[in-house]
C-alpha cells in the first residue's frame, strides 16, 4: 500500500465518523502527536512535582477528588461577594 493509498483510506473512515467519534477520534490524534513533547515536559519536573502528582492521581482514584463543580461554585461565592 503507497503513502497516497493509507492516507485516502484513513480519511474515508475519519470523513466517515459520527460527529461525536470525530471528536473523539481527534482527542486521540491530538494525544498520539502530542505524546513526545508530554514526555519531555514530564522529564522536565522535579522528583517533588512527579511525587505530587501521582499523589493527587491517587487521591482522585480512591474517591478523595472534589467535583470541578463545587470547587467552582465556592470560588463564585467566596470572590463574587467580595
Amino acid at each position: 500500500m503507497t503513502t497516497s493509498d493509507l492516507k485516502l483510506k484513513i480519511f474515508r473512515q475519519i470523513d466517515s465518523l459520527e460527529k461525536s467519534r470525530l471528536e473523539e477520534f481527534y482527542g486521540v490524534l491530538v494525544n498520539f502527536i502530542n505524546e513526545k513533547n508530554d514526555l519531555a515536559d514530564w522529564e522536565k519536573l522535579t522528583e517533588e512535582q512527579r511525587n505530587g502528582i501521582a499523589d493527587a492521581i491517587d487521591e482522585i482514584d480512591s474517591g478523595k477528588g472534589i467535583a470541578h463543580e463545587k470547587v467552582m461554585a465556592t470560588a463564585r461565592k467566596k470572590y463574587n461577594n467580595a
